[in-house]
């Protein structure tokens, strides 16, 4: 069973630069949009608040997280956002002060979980790696956000391994998800990690392969750009598939991105 020490590591250190990010923002730029439509920086620093606490309350008390599922299919359209709208309305201070202690409770939390436990979620059952590793792909991704709404961007770092291995665990999913029959075999993944390692997944001799660079993998499965502004490459009819519809996340397709320079 995997250990979540690491994970947990790389997720306080992935929070961290976001807080960095934030911390010391003016008031009237946490209103700034941001990608999402809709979404202001506060509404993505609101959403990982409240993961974050729906995430303790799986780990920490399952009727109260089943009472958050029940809201969820009661509008299952509506709640991401609505939790996101919630927590945008607070005070700056107010809302980093809830987001940190949140993701700290929970890093305590999954610290504390019993070896081989399991935990419900919106998706499958996770183990304390597994939402660890959620956690720091989520955080990652909405990073990206704030960090575009601002006029940044921060240096990738060798982080996005775990966000890689979770896209390539998520390929089935991502096929089942828009009604497609899963592949057979196995894919080759090969990507080019931050600091110049080659990360492989997958058997050598495989027909259908995905090469190309980890961080347009990683903002491939989390649909922060679209597959046409990125270096990956695609052999094989089923690999070329996965590419248009890959995500790393729980619930329904996302709409993704458009490519640079079209319109929605």
């Amino acid at each position: 069973m995997a250990d979540p020490t690491p994970v947990l590591d790389d997720l306080r250190a992935e929070s961290d630069q976001l807080d960095r990010l934030v911390a010391e923002l003016r008031p009237e730029r946490w209103t700034l949009p941001t990608p999402a439509p809709g979404w202001t920086v506060a509404h993505q620093i609101a959403h990982l608040a409240w993961t974050d606490h729906s995430s303790v309350l799986a780990v920490t008390d399952q009727d109260a997280f089943a009472r958050e599922v029940e809201k969820a299919l009661a509008a299952p359209g509506d709640f991401v956002d609505n939790g996101a709208r919630e927590g945008a309305a607070k005070s700056p201070e107010r809302l980093l002060a809830d987001w940190r202690a949140g993701r700290e409770a929970l890093a305590d939390a999954l610290r504390k979980a019993p070896a081989g436990a399991r935990f419900p979620w919106y998706g499958p059952p996770m183990s304390a790696a597994s939402m660890a590793t959620a956690r720091l792909m989520e955080t990652w991704a909405h990073g990206q956000d704030v960090a575009e709404a601002l006029g940044e961007a921060p240096a990738p770092t060798d982080r996005l391994r775990h966000i890689v291995r979770l896209g390539v665990r998520t390929r089935d999913f991502a096929f089942g998800v828009h009604g497609l029959s899963t592949p057979f075999e196995e894919f080759r993944v090969e990507l080019r990690s931050p600091s110049g390692e080659l990360w492989t997944y997958g058997p050598e001799d495989a027909t259908d392969r995905v090469t190309g660079p980890a961080l347009d993998f990683c903002l491939l499965v989390t649909q922060r750009a679209h597959r046409a502004d990125l270096a990956l490459r695609a052999e094989g009819p089923d690999a070329d598939r996965w590419l248009d519809i890959a995500q790393a996340f729980a619930g329904p397709p996302g709409t993704g991105r458009p490519p640079k320079g079209a319109t929605r």
